[in-house]
């Protein structure tokens, strides 16, 4: 071995040595650095012709550990998405307030229920009255908020995914753009440990906002993926893209999140996302929000109908001399086809004594006046043969939109009406005046409940040609297909001819489940698959008659509308006027000829209104929950517990997912992160290299030296 390989071998440690050093500076001037990754660098002896001639360094690495990363990424993910949805259904929880407290929504609900108790023990009392009409309306109003406030939560939802999206645009061009650096520097033999440590940040920040596999590049850099194989970065960086809905309502139609990858065309990513944040605001967006609107709205619609079939089966004192009905957007004969029982219609004078009275028998077909002998009816003459029965005494009118009202001819006169006490009218489960709305307490701009009395005979109504466009969407929430369907051609008019062309496998959606009409005249759509798709209303432009409902108002087609309910109830504009026109007596059937059957001071129908929380409704499937016969108290417990159950589950998962994030960076820390006591360890040994490969070049030196001077 010659003196200057002896020279070199030492230079050579020495720049080896000072490279080592500088790498361990490094990694000890950031022990406190988040995310940054401890560098690593790899030395190798050197020869030549099998001769040592010293240490070069190969490489200089991060200490990364792609099976503790990808942990970290996935952890990361699912705390994204535990943790946006705990957020925001915290906020939906909130709104319903404690149901155990003293205020909130539950609260104002009970409330209204003792005030109509307490108005029972005193039914002439205008405070007592006016208390009650205050707390309904107060309860309703209550409804009305949560419900706009919950879409306000889908807005917000639906404002951060488009944010997110962009977010996400930004992150994978800057990603694709360190992966050019590093094969660029790689190439030329640099250290890229600064743009990988870069990348690596980035890559975690895209975690959290979806899920994401990372791959190595051959030239360096990475390849990543979403979970199920879409390229996001790596040969070119993917676009994602979404359009926002703009104002946010129950019924709105959102559009997909797009993504296209390099040089390909655009694909659906929204049911191809398993985690992140993306998932966790699509999650709130489409399914929690819209779930608890679906049970308030529910709730609220059966509160309301209940409270109504109270009111409907009383009579305020002295009566009115006119009841007008809502806007069923049936036609008459229809409506009165479907009525079975027996209900009494009463011209009362302002003492409550009954002036005229007609006894109506729908199953029988038969009308007697006052008593008298029964005359035949049928569901086309039924108007003017009611007419004919109230004599002068009163008249019966029917609108166009399906609304029917009662007047007594004379001021000074009322209208009361009331079922049989043993075989009470009903068309749809509900009684004469409740189906007409005839005594309403609770209205609303919009048709409320779906029980249409309808059956497969009878005319569907609507217009040839018209259509409807339904959307069918996955469990995740992307589009499977819009259909646009038709009402059945002339010539097929029944409700049947209807539900055949809904239920068309070629021309309808039939290949996606079928639509029926149940005993009651309520259509509803059984969705087929596992998981089953969901069904909703993109835009509709049938009518019944002319100006009338369109298949959607009336049948309540597609969650939007049924929750759509819950902001639209409000108590009657003149009861909430004049609080004497507030129904809390009934009519006595049984009272003698001329003596009254309407007294004042009579709290039984306020008692019917107390008791409208206890009586058993006939709940529909809404928000997950499958409905039933249940009362109305026992649904907003069921409601309260749901609500709170979720939210606390939502906070649960994110506790354990920050918690599962917590141990895998703990882990990748452990592997990737700069331990102090192993770099003054590596520090130590370097500096004592320093040190050698120093002597070495000394000692050549003195070699050197000595040699020179035995030639002098």
């Amino acid at each position: 071995m010659t003196l200057n390989t002896i020279l070199n071998a030492g230079m050579s440690g020495l720049q080896v040595a000072q490279t080592q050093l500088r790498v361990v500076s490094d990694n000890v001037a950031n022990v406190n650095t988040p995310g940054y990754i401890r560098k690593v660098a790899e030395q190798a002896p050197t020869s030549s012709n099998g001769v040592g001639t010293g240490v070069s360094i190969s490489s200089i690495s991060l200490a990364m550990d792609r099976y503790l990363q990808q942990a970290s990424l996935n952890a990361g993910s699912a705390q994204g998405a535990s943790s946006v949805t705990s957020e925001l259904y915290d906020r939906i929880q909130s709104l319903f307030g404690d149901p155990s407290g003293q205020t909130g929504f539950f609260a104002d609900v009970n409330s209204l229920y003792t005030s109509f108790a307490a108005a029972s023990e005193s039914p002439s009392s205008g405070p007592a009255r006016q208390q009650a009409l205050s707390d309904t309306q107060q309860a309703f109003d209550d409804a009305g908020q949560i419900a706009q406030s919950i879409q306000d939560v889908r807005t917000d939802a639906d404002s951060r995914i488009s944010s997110t999206v962009e977010q996400i645009n930004g992150l994978l061009g800057q990603i694709e753009d360190l992966n050019q650096t590093i094969s660029r520097t790689n190439i030329a033999g640099g250290d890229a440990t600064g743009a990988v440590t870069q990348q690596s940040q980035l890559i975690d920040q895209v975690s959290k906002l979806m899920d994401v596999k990372v791959g190595v590049r051959a030239n360096g850099g990475v390849t990543l993926r979403s979970s199920d194989g879409l390229l996001l970065a790596g040969d070119g960086a993917a676009t994602l893209s979404y359009d926002r809905a703009g104002v946010v309502t129950p019924q709105t139609q959102f559009n997909d999140i797009w993504i296209t990858q390099p040089g390909g065309q655009p694909v659906s990513l929204t049911d191809r996302l398993q985690s992140g944040q993306l998932k966790g605001l699509l999650d709130i967006r489409d399914k929690s929000a819209p779930a608890a609107a679906a049970r308030l709205g529910e709730l609220t619609s059966q509160m309301a109908d209940q409270l109504n079939a109270a009111h409907n089966a009383a009579s305020a004192v002295p009566a009115p001399q006119t009841l007008n009905g809502k806007a069923t957007g049936l036609d008459l004969t229809s409506a009165i086809g479907g009525f079975t029982g027996k209900t009494s219609v009463a011209i009362v004078n302002s003492s409550g004594v009954v002036q005229q009275r007609v006894d109506i028998d729908f199953t029988a077909g038969t009308m007697s006046v006052n008593g008298g002998a029964a005359t035949g009816f049928s569901a086309g003459t039924f108007l003017n043969d009611l007419n004919t029965a109230l004599g002068g005494a009163g008249t019966a009118a029917f609108s166009s939109s399906g609304a029917l009202s009662i007047s007594a001819a004379s001021s000074s006169n009322g209208v009361a009406i009331a079922d049989d006490a043993t075989t009470p009218s009903t068309n749809g489960g509900r009684g004469f005046s409740w189906y007409f709305g005839l005594n309403d307490l609770v209205t609303s701009s919009q048709i409320t409940t779906y029980q249409t009395g309808l059956k497969p005979t009878d005319p569907n109504g609507f217009t040839p040609g018209q259509t409807i466009t339904v959307r069918l969407n996955a469990a995740t929430g992307s589009r499977i297909t819009d259909l646009t369907i038709a009402v059945p051609p002339a010539g097929q008019p029944s409700m049947q001819d209807l539900l055949n062309a809904l239920n068309d496998p070629t021309t309808g959606a039939g290949k996606y489940g079928s639509f029926g009409l149940d005993a009651k005249g309520e259509m509803s759509f059984t969705a087929i698959g596992n998981p089953p798709p969901t069904l909703s209303v993109v835009s509709d432009n049938t009518s019944r008659g002319a100006g009338g409902p369109t298949l959607t108002q009336l049948f309540g087609i597609g969650a939007g509308i049924r929750a759509a309910r819950a902001g639209t109830f409000s108590i009657r504009s003149d009861i909430d006027q004049d609080p004497t026109k507030l129904a809390l007596a009934k009519l006595d059937l049984t009272a003698p000829a001329g003596t009254p059957a309407l007294v004042g001071g009579d709290g039984s129908g306020a008692r019917l209104l107390a008791n409208a929380g206890q009586t058993s409704a006939n709940f529909a499937a809404a928000g997950g929950a499958a409905g039933g016969a249940m009362s109305v108290q026992r649904y907003m417990s069921d409601v309260a517990g749901d609500i709170g159950g979720r939210a606390s589950q939502a906070d649960s998962k994110a506790k354990s997912a920050q918690a599962l994030l917590d141990t895998a960076t703990s882990a990748r820390s452990a592997q990737e992160g700069v331990n102090l006591d192993e770099e003054l360890v590596k520090l130590t040994t370097y500096q004592q290299a320093y040190n050698a490969s120093a002597r070495l070049i000394q000692a050549a030196k003195d070699m050197y030296d000595t040699l020179i001077g035995m030639m002098n």
